[in-house]
């Protein structure tokens, strides 16, 4: 590392005032209570339980964070696999729960190439395993004794499952499945944990018996030795290189050539072959095997607030820091003005601000309606089970929780992680040139989670499942079957009102907001409805429509938890009267400054008006941006995201955002070892080289 900078150098201070001081003043202008909201977002045991992790991750020199934004991606990858062991180690040395695993991880905030074992593979054992395959296969996974990956993707095909090339092949002679790749695009592509790490894989496979294709299915297959960790005879492994994000892990593609698997590989919980008739055996209860995708996406949702948060708390303490020019109303002489003063700034990060909290509140609200759906469906009846089809597209549009999940689910992941990956590039923008540096802390984090906004299923793709969801459940009630779900009952309230219209009061009653979003997303559905079945459109033609639909629901469902959250019981009596109001103020900042981003689709509806949408414009965002800002660090505070995690020179919860930016840049950059030769008639590139040898 470079040599310390001399003293007269060490001895120079920030210009007046500094960051420190001007944080302390945002802080002192509000009286939120910082340690009350951050106990209601996430309760007051889990955050002494990130308290006393973070001091045992903060001991291990493993964890050392200084030299991560220096080294390349091979030195990265191995460094990130020891953090990954040593996770391991520390989480049976302490009986970790799954959930305090998965708080270490999260504070160590990079990919690991444990990552995909410890979520998808794991996941999909026990979910998808009979009771022989869990202690053959789940329980070793478990201890680690084996390592691996969920290999679905190919290089090309992605979304589209039934389109996988990759087979599985029933051999009777000897009862096992031929694993085969047969083609180049067959081969397994952007597999995590894949590339190096694992030694054995879920695959989806078209399942083939007796010339018959049945789908894809999933099997365990063994990839690489459990000695040598040499891939097996007709194996080709390997990582697919860099990327732009992710590379701590080691994302692979994965070949066969005709490798044959036991019988007992083929995950058997929901399908299976017969080994004395050669028969495949139907699910038993099809609907379960979307539990796994379900609670991918309802994690996502869940988790999309909370990285958000990474790139707001940045953003806003730095903004309340960097101070730009002078504000052009103010007396000659005056200071130059904090840059989250101008309105500029705050209509870019205070309403992200209030994005971060409603996705918080909608992923707390997906997972309990997970919980539910998962708890009525291990007690249903086998009768009731077989009554339905294969796919959540086949259920009884209306009446099923499963199908109101599973639409949802695939909606609110594609609009949270959205919202979030192209909320994280906004605040890396309104921290200006600084934002571009790596000790920002936002560039890093943007990058490693963009992939979210494609897997899991691609985030436009997505949105015609949701479509589809939303059509069906419009024929139904139609029909006169619709039941008393919330999708059936916001588009049986908009018939009944459709021809005396809506009338909502936006701008004075909050209840009326999320009616008007309800509103909007029923009158997109009918109309849709009548494109497809009256009109007779194509669906390719419809696509665009369909991304609109399921975008107005997703919003709907949003603005519909967060309205919840804010006006609970349990909010209301733990936060002071304030700070319960400030929740308010969120809301509203949320739901109508969406409303004016999509005013178009709210006005044609008749939800509103155009007297109320240029009131919105014009009035209301504007006075909720004023009430918000002088509590906008308190409310960033309230997450309580260690200065450890976010890794940032600009985010420093002290303030002290120039001399760490400073520090990073002169001492720990080893670039400043360096002695160039900067001359074009010298050979050398550096001045300490060894010369090349002439020949």
């Amino acid at each position: 590392m470079p040599s310390p900078p001399p003293a007269w150098v060490q001895a120079l201070k920030p210009a007046e005032p500094q960051g420190t001081q001007l944080l302390a003043q945002e802080r002192a202008q509000s009286k939120v209570d910082v340690e009350k909201l951050g106990e209601l977002l996430h309760t007051k045991q889990a955050l002494q339980k990130q308290d006393e992790i973070l001091s045992l991750l903060k001991s291990e020199k493993v964890f050392d964070k200084s030299r991560n934004h220096v080294l390349g991606r091979t030195e990265r990858i191995q460094l990130a696999l020891a953090r990954g062991k040593r996770l391991q180690q520390l989480s049976k040395v302490h009986n970790w729960t799954e959930a305090e695993y998965y708080v270490a991880n999260d504070l160590v905030a990079e990919p690991t190439p444990y990552g995909l074992h410890a979520s998808m593979f794991l996941v999909t054992l026990r979910e998808q395993s009979n009771p022989e395959q869990r202690k053959l296969f789940y329980e070793r996974a478990a201890n680690y004794e084996i390592i691996g990956c969920y290999a679905q993707t190919e290089l090309g095909h992605g979304s589209n499952v039934r389109g996988l090339e990759t087979t599985a092949t029933w051999d009777p002679s000897d009862q096992t499945f031929v694993i085969h790749s047969p083609s180049l695009t067959a081969s397994k592509w952007w597999i995590g944990s894949l590339g190096r790490t694992a030694n054995h894989a879920v695959v989806m496979a078209q399942l083939f018996i007796a010339g018959k294709n049945y789908g894809p299915h999933p099997f365990v297959v063994q990839i690489r030795d459990l000695e040598t960790h040499q891939p097996l005879e007709n194996v080709y492994v390997g990582d697919i290189g860099p990327k732009f994000g992710y590379n701590t892990m080691d994302n692979g593609f994965l070949l066969f050539n005709k490798l044959k698997i036991p019988h007992i590989n083929m995950l058997a919980r929901f399908a299976q072959v017969d080994k004395a008739s050669n028969k495949y055996l139907r699910p038993a209860s099809p609907t379960l095997m979307y539990g796994t995708m379900t609670w991918v996406r309802s994690n996502i949702v869940l988790q999309a607030g909370g990285v958000l948060a990474r790139g707001v708390t940045i953003a806003i303490r730095y903004c309340a820091v960097r101070r730009q020019f002078q504000d052009r109303d103010a007396k000659a002489g005056a200071e130059e003005n904090q840059v989250l003063n101008y309105k500029m700034v705050q209509i870019r990060l205070l309403p992200l601000l209030a994005t971060m909290y409603a996705l918080h509140f909608t992923g707390r609200g997906m997972m309990r309606l997970y919980q539910e759906n998962q708890k009525r469906m291990n007690s249903a009846s086998q009768a009731d089970q077989e009554k339905r089809g294969a796919g959540p597209e086949e259920l009884r549009a209306g009446s099923d929780l499963l199908a109101d999940l599973h639409a949802t689910s695939c909606g609110l992941k594609a609009l949270a992680s959205t919202s979030a990956g192209e909320g994280l590039e906004v605040c890396r923008r309104a921290c200006g040139g600084h934002g571009y540096s790596n000790y920002s802390g936002i560039g890093p984090w943007y990058a490693d989670y963009l992939p979210t906004l494609t897997w899991e299923g691609d985030n436009y793709m997505l949105t015609q499942q949701v479509a589809r969801y939303l059509l069906k459940s419009a024929r139904a009630v139609l029909a006169g079957k619709g039941t008393g779900n919330d999708t059936s009952r916001i588009l049986q309230a908009y018939l009944a009102r459709r021809e005396k219209g809506a009338s909502f009061d936006i701008l004075g009653n909050d209840s009326d907001i999320v009616a008007a979003f309800a509103w909007r997303t029923a009158h997109l559905t009918f109309e849709t409805l009548k494109q497809r079945d009256v009109e007779k459109r194509s669906w390719n033609s419809l696509l665009v429509n369909f991304w609109r639909l399921s975008t107005a629901l997703s919003q709907y469902l949003v603005v519909r938890n967060f309205y919840e959250a804010v006006t609970s019981p349990e909010l209301t009596s733990s936060l002071d009267p304030e700070t319960a109001g400030l929740m308010r103020s969120l809301f509203r900042l949320y739901s109508l400054n969406t409303l004016e981003r999509e005013s178009s689709e709210f006005f044609s509806s008749a939800a509103v008006t155009v007297r109320q949408i240029g009131l919105t414009q014009t009035n209301e965002v504007m006075k909720l941006l004023d009430q918000i800002r002088p509590h906008a660090v308190r409310l960033v505070d309230a997450w309580q995201i260690p200065d450890w995690q976010l890794d940032s020179s600009l985010g420093r919860s002290d303030g002290n955002v120039y001399p760490d930016l400073f520090r990073r840049a002169s001492q720990e950059n080893p670039v400043n070892d360096l002695v160039f030769d900067p001359y074009p008639w010298n050979e050398n590139v550096l001045k300490n080289a060894v010369p090349k040898s002439k020949l």
